[in-house]
């Protein structure tokens, strides 16, 4: 928790990047960004796993790339309060918004089976919004990308004590077509739940680099997610 005054020291956003691009490579970018001060900020503690993580075994002892996670200064991107509120925009300037917001619940659908997720119609009380965009434009990155997850971090009051909490919004590329919406859908969910990082195992779906037979979500992408989760982090307190 933190005191009022410096909460009121950090109403402004901060604002940080992991983007995708189509059909070459995922590259992890994190946008210059100021980070609060960390003797101001809360202390790190690990948050108790959801039930549906807790239950998780892995039969096939797959192991994870947990190594390959690298969290901000704030710690790891987990979520705390349950079930994470997820909208997806539904586009209505295209022949075929049906499909591509069936292919993006059905990314959601699959998450949602190790982590409590929920539908929901206003962007405003959303958690984690997917939007069919293309990425905005940052200097120095690609403009062909598929896919872009970023993240914002804010405080709220509950009670006497100041949260620092933060809420992810999901771009997608409207040029994606066919088996590439849902893989990018779900590569980039799997970033917006926490996996900041990149596999090195084209079987994963946060694989590094776009692939011709996208995967489902593999016992290793579950398995580093419930590693994320075990770890301390000062969001949610």
């Amino acid at each position: 928790m933190w005191l009022s005054k410096v909460t009121r020291r950090f109403r402004a956003v901060f604002l940080f990047t992991l983007s995708c691009f189509s059909l070459i490579i995922f590259i992890q970018v994190n946008t210059p960004a100021a980070i609060p001060p960390l003797d101001s900020a809360p202390i790190p503690q690990v948050h108790a796993l959801p039930p549906t993580l807790a239950n998780w075994q892995d039969a096939t002892n797959s192991g994870d790339y947990f190594d390959q996670v690298k969290p901000p200064n704030i710690g790891h991107l987990v979520w705390s309060k349950f079930p994470i509120a997820v909208y997806v925009e539904h586009p209505t300037n295209t022949n075929h918004s049906k499909d591509w917001i069936e292919a993006v619940l059905g990314a959601v659908r699959e998450w949602g089976v190790y982590l409590p997720l929920e539908v929901v119609e206003d962007s405003e009380v959303a958690d984690i919004k997917i939007l069919r965009q293309a990425p905005p434009l940052r200097q120095g990155v690609l403009r062909s990308r598929s896919g872009e997850a970023t993240y914002e971090l804010y405080t709220t009051q509950e009670g006497d004590k100041t949260i620092l909490s933060h809420r992810f919004s999901v771009y997608l590329n409207p040029n994606q077509v066919g088996k590439y919406v849902p893989a990018t859908a779900r590569h980039e969910l799997g970033h917006a739940l926490g996996i900041w990082g990149h596999s090195l195992m084209e079987t994963d779906v946060l694989y590094f680099s776009q692939v011709r037979n996208p995967p489902t979500i593999s016992a290793r992408d579950v398995n580093t997610l419930k590693r994320v989760y075990e770890q301390p982090t000062r969001l949610g307190w």
